[in-house]
């Protein structure tokens, strides 16, 4: 007699992604809501962080130390000391996620702005900006190309993180995934890797159209 043939089991089924259509876009929507919460926060306090840090060297090493160390802790290790205190749930994923974006833009705005042509800034100085004004108007406009580039890297690292918040329960995609290991269920596996691929290379797009757009003098010309 022979053994029961294994049913098929596809790396990527139509079937399955229009019967879960729902539950599909359901997760897709936490994760890039999850991402984009995380990633404005931490870009709120990068700002000021690098910002001070740039304006007050010595407190340079302090404020980097502190992100850095937020940033070697390991998720999984994160998530467990946050959940007694913040609950099971978005809350605690969102504090995970912010503090591992903190160090990639407060670093790349201090480098920005560290890298402002000193003559940009004797010019500036030359036409009467204090201190306050030459940040605001001078230092950190041309500190956008590695702001931009700090973005882009944190964004795509989160999109990449916020499955991990699975083990919390608000993982995004992540649940899929986690479903779908648990059920050896390789096309939800494969619809929710393909849906994070693809979240991060459209935020990764269009974060370097806005930086181009804000950033015309950073243009390298092409020889014609």
């Amino acid at each position: 007699m022979r053994p029961a043939e294994a049913p098929p089991n596809p790396w990527f089924s139509w079937e399955y992604v229009e019967r879960n259509y729902q539950d599909i876009a359901r997760f897709l929507e936490q994760h890039a809501s999850l991402t984009f919460q995380a990633v404005v926060i931490a870009f709120v306090l990068a700002v000021p962080l690098g910002a001070l840090a740039h304006l007050k060297p010595r407190l340079a090493g302090p404020v980097l130390g502190v992100a850095g160390v937020l940033y070697t802790v390991p998720s999984l290790a994160l998530f467990a000391i946050l959940a007694p205190y913040t609950g099971i749930g978005r809350t605690t994923v969102l504090i995970g996620l912010v503090s591992y974006a903190l160090l990639v833009l407060t670093r790349n705005v201090l480098v920005g702005l560290q890298g402002v042509d000193p003559a940009v800034r004797d010019a500036a100085r030359g036409m009467g900006y204090g201190r306050t004004r030459l940040l605001l108007a001078v230092e950190l406009p041309q500190a956008l190309p590695s702001i931009i580039a700090g973005l882009r890297l944190a964004t795509v690292t989160t999109v990449a993180l916020v499955t991990v918040g699975v083990v919390v329960g608000y993982g995004g995609l992540g649940q899929l995934m986690f479903r779908g290991f648990r059920s050896n269920y390789h096309a939800e596996i494969m619809t929710a890797t393909v849906l994070c691929l693809l979240l991060a290379l459209v935020c990764d797009l269009v974060l370097a159209g806005v930086g181009r757009r804000l950033t015309p003098w950073a243009r390298v010309e092409r020889p014609v």
